[in-house]
């Protein structure tokens, strides 16, 4: 399901730009607009889901890929020696701004405990 009103969901479609670094079947992963790091990126499904509060037996397969995908691009990227953080926000009070499932793949520094104004 695409949600035509989620930024992520036209992503994947195709119908808002952004700099795509991984695309398959059950996945997209881009660059943010916003970089809090060097490597910055976002994981998300293909099909619209809300938040980890959405998912279900049958989206145990793209979950599982966006973890998959995730270690390919901090590999690809030079980041999984040194480390990198992954993180996935569900709800307002934990600053989810798009209620797109997403996961953020973040490194090429030394990570604070302490982002968004709340440690991690």
């Amino acid at each position: 399901m695409v949600d035509p009103k989620c930024p992520f969901c036209r992503i994947v479609a195709g119908q808002e730009p952004a700099h795509i670094v991984y695309r398959d079947d059950l996945v997209t992963a881009f660059q943010t607009n916003r970089p809090m790091a060097p490597v910055h990126l976002l994981i998300v499904p293909n099909h619209h889901l809300e938040s980890v509060n959405e998912v279900a037996g049958e989206d145990e397969a793209a979950l599982g890929r966006m973890a998959v995908v995730a270690k390919r691009l901090a590999s690809e990227r030079g980041v999984d020696g040194t480390g990198y953080r992954l993180v996935i926000n569900t709800g307002p009070d934990a600053f989810q701004s798009v209620f797109h499932l997403h996961m953020h793949l973040i490194g090429g520094k030394p990570l604070p405990l302490r982002m968004l104004g709340h440690e991690f």
